[in-house]
């Protein structure tokens, strides 16, 4: 009986080990996706949101100005 015990605890302590090597790799995995989804977003040269806000704005004051323009033209052409 006793070393049915035994046999019990070495294949406990024998998963408990599995597992937490299963967990480095898990984790050492996700870190180099990570890395490798960071490198190709890098290297895909994509607008950073402030860029994309500064722009944004841009086109509205263009669209504005053209809004303005557009009613003065139509009343020159009414004169």
């Amino acid at each position: 009986m006793q070393t049915r015990a035994r046999i019990f605890d070495d294949l406990s302590q024998l998963m408990t080990n599995a597992a937490g090597v299963a967990q480095g790799v898990k984790g050492e995995a996700e870190t180099a996706i990570k890395s490798r989804i960071e490198r190709m977003l890098q290297e895909m040269d994509l607008v950073t949101r402030e860029e994309f806000e500064v722009v944004r704005e841009m086109a509205a004051k263009a669209r504005e100005e053209n809004d303005a323009l557009l009613k003065r033209i139509e009343a020159l052409e009414a004169k």
